[in-house]
């Protein structure tokens, strides 16, 4: 059976609070986007192994004790011991350590894939509660729809964002961002404006008005990053902002914009892509 883990961008990212665990109250917006990795799992025959993970594609991070796909099998197999043994195939195409989710959305569609293969029964609800398990971003990708974010990011509220017909252009430089270090520069506060507030009005208002937190420490830290949001809106987006706590960039653009090899550097990967 194969389903298609998406990557998702964040339209704003306020961080509230400190919070007593240690994690970190926030509010964003998630939006869900038509760049997908392949996630692939067939019931394993003759292993020793309750796991035989594989991958392609781009390159797969860590070692198996810290991927999201088996500890999502591992998490449904302490509850559910009938499950059975599987060969799980991940091809990469979502960049990692990118502020895109690609990780999270691995997890929690390892999730969904099991329930379905293996008829385990389980609601949204409770897809939910497992895979806040794995990570804070991964909820979301139990809902897929675009949300408000609260609490870790766990706390999510379907929305309504009329972007049907908008362009994508996602950019990352391949510079890998520590978010610990990121978040020690951030002083949490509470915004005047929501970020659900924000994303309601008029979408050639976000530009003064919606923000992620993550920018500017990033950009103090990675001047060079600067160039990308420029040539954005250089090309003619409407909004461009940081997703996460970086590195990609994204420009929402009303219409495709004219997008040649040397716009970027050649070794950034450039995504161009359509909203349904």
């Amino acid at each position: 059976m194969l389903l298609f883990p998406n990557c998702k961008i964040n339209l704003g990212l306020n961080i509230i609070s400190k919070r007593e665990d240690g994690y970190h109250n926030l509010q964003s917006v998630f939006l869900p986007l038509p760049m997908q990795d392949a996630l692939e799992i067939q019931t394993a025959h003759n292993t020793g192994k309750k796991v035989f993970f594989t991958c392609s594609g781009l390159p797969v991070a860590g070692n198996e004790s810290s991927n999201l796909c088996i500890k999502a099998y591992n998490l449904l197999k302490a509850n559910f011991p009938q499950l059975p043994s599987i060969n799980m195939h991940l091809h990469k195409a979502i960049p990692m350590g990118a502020g895109l989710g690609g990780g999270s959305a691995d997890g929690a569609f390892t999730l969904m894939l099991l329930n379905k293969k293996f008829g385990l029964q389980l609601t949204e609800e409770r897809l939910i509660y497992y895979a806040l398990q794995l990570g804070s971003d991964c909820p979301f990708f139990i809902i897929n729809q675009p949300c408000f974010a609260e609490g870790r990011g766990e706390l999510l509220e379907r929305i309504n964002l009329p972007l049907a017909g908008y362009t994508i252009v996602l950019v990352n430089p391949g510079i890998h961002i520590n978010t610990a270090t990121a978040f020690l520069k951030i002083t949490p506060a509470k915004p005047a404006k929501s970020i659900k507030d924000i994303v309601a009005q008029p979408l050639d208002s976000w530009k003064n008005e919606l923000v992620n937190d993550f920018e500017q420490p990033v950009l103090a830290e990675h001047p060079q990053l600067l160039s990308i949001k420029e040539k954005l809106y250089q090309l003619g987006a409407v909004y461009a902002s940081m997703s996460g706590s970086g590195s990609s960039f994204y420009g929402i653009f009303s219409a495709p914009p004219q997008i040649s090899s040397s716009t970027f550097p050649a070794h950034y990967f450039v995504k161009q892509l359509t909203l349904i």
